[in-house]
């Protein structure tokens, strides 16, 4: 009899960008982010994903604004590697973001994100807000957030409860205190959110810690990561690489290879280090139908 061929578990990079500079205008880039003040297309990337093990990416909207979501569609299309879109929705505004999503092209979504920063969070309660995140929800898109304040965290696990099939993503490890060797509030609030089962978060460096850190030091991330596992479990953990933005301080291998050595290092099993290198994420953004088995 013939048995039933083995397939090599996915590796996916659940969070990088593409953009063009002039195309764009980043209201989060300042003169400390010059080093990537340029265009970053799908050529750039291509040797490195290859040269990283990485089968498949998560492109992640970096602007606020219809264009990017014609941009972000574009560059899905065309680019074999992206399995999901994570693009823009104004989502405090509800009628906005249904118009929006009626008229962007959508066939690549996996998620919607807005950039928030420190902003209150407090039109998560808005009754509108909350059905526009139940339709969300009903379409299989996940939602990306960087909850950094006590305010904030709380905001967001009141919509967990109100939506509870919403699934959220907290992208880069929601902002710990990398930089000031920090713990509370942050580890606290990252014990708080995990409690929501349909919270996932991403092992990843966001441009706050990227700017804020003198040099790359992964040693200073690892109790953040250990933390964040030990809370998320490693079937909601998921390997990033907040490309372009991480050449601030680190090659895409390089750091790829950084990121992966720290969750090894926590001793996880092969099957759990597995999920965090594409399972996690392929469940997050229901990526099941566009990373098919190798």
């Amino acid at each position: 009899m013939e048995q039933a061929q083995e397939h090599a578990p996915r590796v996916v990079d659940a969070h990088h960008h593409y953009w063009k500079l002039e195309a764009q205008e980043q209201a989060w880039r300042t003169s400390d982010h010059s080093h990537i003040a340029r265009d970053y297309e799908p050529a750039d990337l291509a040797s490195e994903l290859v040269g990283s093990g990485v089968d498949a990416t998560v492109l992640v909207q970096s602007v606020d604004s219809s264009d990017e979501n014609d941009r972000l569609a574009a560059y899905a299309s065309s680019c074999g590697t992206v399995a999901g879109v994570v693009g823009w929705l104004p989502l405090e505004q509800p009628e906005a973001a249904r118009a929006e999503l009626a008229r962007a092209d959508t066939t690549a979504w996996a998620g919607v994100r807005c950039l928030v920063g420190k902003r209150s969070l407090e039109w998560l309660g808005n009754p509108d807000v909350i059905s526009l995140f139940g339709d969300l929800a009903e379409r299989g898109l996940s939602w990306d957030i960087v909850p950094v304040t006590p305010d904030q965290v709380s905001a967001v696990g009141a919509l967990t409860r109100a939506v509870p099939d919403l699934r959220v993503v907290l992208d880069h490890l929601a902002r710990p205190p990398v930089d000031s060797a920090g713990w509370e509030p942050w580890a606290g609030q990252i014990a708080e959110l995990a409690t929501s089962p349909s919270v996932s978060i991403k092992v990843s460096v966001g441009i706050d810690v990227l700017t804020a850190w003198s040099q790359w030091r992964p040693d200073e991330l690892a109790r953040y990561v250990d933390w964040a596992l030990a809370q998320f479990g490693p079937q909601r953990s998921m390997l990033a690489s907040n490309w372009p933005v991480i050449l601030l301080q680190r090659s895409y291998r390089e750091a790829w290879q950084d990121l992966s050595a720290l969750v090894a290092a926590t001793g996880l099993s092969a099957s759990d280090l597995a999920a965090v290198r594409g399972g996690a994420a392929i469940n997050a953004y229901r990526l099941h139908e566009s990373i098919p088995a190798a």
